[in-house]
């Protein structure tokens, strides 16, 4: 049985989660991924451009729709940072 497997007497109610970055955002890895099991594809947006992250939900949305499986796409936030530091004026 493969664990991408939705049709089984189990259905998994664990996810897997996957960071999507440079070594992982390429449409073949994210295939991989998908056909590997991945149900939650994970941006960082701390890193990166908005270009990147826009090819990333791009490559992962045609992934997604060719190997028809359901993939959901987690964007996580920068957290407040403190700004330490003498303010101009």
């Amino acid at each position: 049985m493969s664990i991408s497997n939705h049709n089984g007497p189990f259905l998994r109610r664990t996810k897997i989660v996957c960071t999507i970055g440079p070594s992982t955002g390429s449409p073949g890895m994210i295939r991989e991924l998908i056909r590997a099991g991945m149900d939650v594809a994970r941006i960082n947006f701390s890193h990166g451009t908005h270009k990147e992250h826009a090819n990333y939900i791009k490559a992962l949305r045609r992934a997604a729709k060719q190997s028809d499986l359901p993939l959901a796409i987690l964007q996580d936030l920068p957290g407040p940072k403190n700004r330490i530091g003498k303010l101009k004026n």
